[in-house]
């Protein structure tokens, strides 16, 4: 068994993500490391392609096949004396399949690409109960309208027989937490879950998933560009840029002491309230192409105090108990 701390649920260690593609392979995920201990909330946080949300669907083992794979890493989970690298199971085997839903459960930016047309949402939540609890039919449809109740549903004893183009945007991504959320999982990742909801239906959201989070000693992997929304719901952060993981530390330090220059930059060019007024600073240059990554520092073509080492892949430095990838931290 892989040596770890007693309240370690997840540990990610050099994970590799490509895909195949017909100009070549990408290189989505390029040795990242963390841990996401029982009960802990982290956000997981970069611009779009940086590699997020392919993390994400690694440790579910839900990376699209055949194009995509898991080229190098181990991605354990960790039970009350056991340690499972879900790496060696084969995705669709039924080990792995009980751990979805049971241990690790995740909910997607889009409800209606995630829920099937073709099904009451009853019959979706129920499908969940069923295959992780060993139940009968009528109990899984108790625990099914329990769940809706759990995230504020209105009517959910009506809303079990209703089809997802009969909800809300915001309903829809209720319902989405509630199936996650039904069968108790230790983990719960959300893939920015709020980004197309508006403000108002978004604040509730958080509050919901803050609220399990208390109640049932949840953890919770969010996955965002939102600043804001890592600020308000998270104990960590991760920042992520082009496959890599350059910065991880307390929120705390995140925003009063960031050490990567990609961390600075996103806060000056996020909409995060300060005692003092701001203009914001975008950030200079773009993300270089898939098939265009740097041999050094991802970040330095970009990176106002980048020099000559910078061509060099720089080491993950601890300092404390923050991790940044840079030769010039600060």
């Amino acid at each position: 068994m892989v040596p770890r701390d007693m309240g370690d649920l997840l540990r990610v260690e050099d994970l590799h993500v490509e895909f195949r593609t017909h100009l070549g392979i990408v290189k989505a995920v390029r040795g990242v490391d963390f841990t996401i201990r029982s009960g802990e909330k982290v956000g997981l946080v970069g611009e779009s392609g940086c590699g997020k949300s392919v993390t994400a669907l690694a440790v579910m083992r839900l990376v699209p096949r055949p194009r995509g794979r898991i080229s190098q890493g181990h991605i354990w989970i960790y039970g009350d004396n056991t340690a499972t690298d879900v790496v060696q199971l084969d995705y669709d085997s039924a080990e792995m399949r009980a751990i979805r839903g049971r241990d690790i459960a995740m909910v997607f930016q889009e409800p209606m690409t995630s829920l099937n047309p073709s099904y009451t949402i009853g019959y979706q939540i129920m499908e969940a109960v069923l295959l992780h609890q060993k139940t009968s039919h009528e109990l899984a449809k108790e625990i099914t309208i329990e769940a809706l109740h759990s995230v504020n549903m209105p009517d959910p004893r009506e809303v079990v027989d209703r089809y997802p183009h009969h909800l809300s945007g915001g309903m829809r991504q209720r319902a989405m937490l509630a199936m996650a959320m039904a069968c108790n999982p230790r983990l719960l990742i959300a893939d920015e879950p709020t980004t197309a909801l508006d403000v108002t239906v978004q604040a509730q959201i958080l509050d919901l998933v803050k609220e399990a989070c208390a109640q049932r000693g949840m953890a919770i992997l969010w996955i965002t560009h939102n600043l804001g929304v890592v600020g308000e719901l998270c104990d960590r952060a991760m920042v992520m840029y082009l496959g890599q993981i350059v910065e991880n530390a307390s929120v705390g330090t995140i925003f009063r002491d960031p050490k990567h220059p990609y961390t600075r930059a996103l806060l000056s060019c996020s909409l995060i309230e300060t005692e003092v007024r701001r203009d914001l600073e975008p950030i200079r240059g773009s993300v270089p192409g898939p098939f265009d990554i740097p041999e050094g520092c991802g970040f330095a073509p970009r990176c106002p105090y980048a020099e000559e080492q910078c061509q060099q892949m720089p080491p993950i430095i601890n300092i404390g108990d923050e991790q940044v990838r840079c030769w010039r931290h600060a």
